[in-house]
């Protein structure tokens, strides 16, 4: 039993850090419909800035707060020059665009920093909580409370601010937002600032466990998006549950079904969003849309 719980824990973690990305998917396409195929990358080149920032002599937390700040500036920056431009194309366009993105800031990645694999430090100390013969690292506390923090000032912002409001007026009907005098615009950049906000925080979640390089997030990105599609990408809270799922199930099945291990994990949130599009293509918590004709 106790064995059982250890991995639940350590599902548990993972799946924090592919809930934290799954967010930033889903508030991106709540806001523009926009599914973005860069999210992964977006995160990982804001880690390889928190690693500068500390390796220009900064504290760690100092260098996460600068980070943070230049990716949410950053997010409204790629709404404004790359995706306003293509605004209302069709769908086919978007994911291009969304998938140069990628390789775009894959390679300027690899250009700035080399694809040689860089160690991050951990903001986290070392040393763990046992009881009952179950282990908790305090890393792993750590990513727990962060994703959960982070989920906790959304639901603030969203629930009880202005801001939040007319977010969430031009994620329900922009038309209607408009009309009465929102700037959906402007609140469009803020949304893909916030979701590059999101994004950073896990890119930087993920890089002391998976080290730091330029392809470091691209099995994040897939997981992440089975926990969208599982919670539902119109649910910011689907998306975090939905990540703590897949990050159970991909433990558990890795650790007791000897026939996938830990070579074929991979295929788990595979499995994942094949059977949710067949069964509920709204996810968990997601509403199905229904159009008269």
């Amino acid at each position: 039993m106790a064995g059982f719980l250890q991995q639940i824990i350590e599902g548990l973690t993972a799946g924090a850090i592919y809930a934290g990305l799954a967010l930033a998917l889903v508030l991106i396409y709540r806001f523009t419909g926009i599914v973005n195929f860069a999210q992964g990358e977006l995160a990982m080149f804001s880690a390889f800035l928190a690693w500068q920032c500390v390796q220009s002599g900064l504290p760690f937390w100092a260098a996460l707060l600068a980070t943070l700040a230049v990716s949410f500036v950053g997010g409204m920056l790629i709404e404004r020059v790359i995706i306003r431009p293509v605004e209302g194309a069709p769908e086919l366009t978007l994911v291009i665009v969304t998938v140069g993105l990628f390789f775009f800031v894959n390679a300027a990645a690899g250009w700035i920093w080399s694809y040689q694999v860089k160690s991050f430090p951990n903001p986290f100390p070392e040393g763990a909580f046992r009881a009952g013969g179950v282990t908790a690292g305090y890393g792993s506390l750590g990513v727990l409370g962060v994703v959960a923090a982070v989920m906790g000032l959304l639901y603030l912002l969203f629930r009880y601010t202005k801001i939040g409001l007319a977010m969430r007026a031009v994620a329900c009907n922009p038309q209607s937002a408009r009309l009465v005098g929102i700037r959906v615009g402007t609140v469009l950049a803020l949304g893909w600032g916030l979701a590059a906000l999101v994004g950073a925080v896990s890119g930087v979640l993920s890089a002391p466990l998976l080290f730091l390089e330029p392809n470091m997030m691209g099995g994040v990105l897939i997981y992440a998006f089975a926990a969208a599609t599982l919670g539902g990408f119109d649910s910011p809270g689907g998306a975090v549950a939905g990540g703590l799922i897949v990050g159970i199930a991909e433990t558990l099945t890795g650790a007791y079904l000897d026939v996938i291990g830990t070579e074929l994990k991979i295929g788990v949130p595979l499995v994942i969003i094949l059977g949710v599009l067949l069964l509920r293509p709204q996810g968990l918590f997601g509403r199905a849309v229904v159009e008269r004709v």
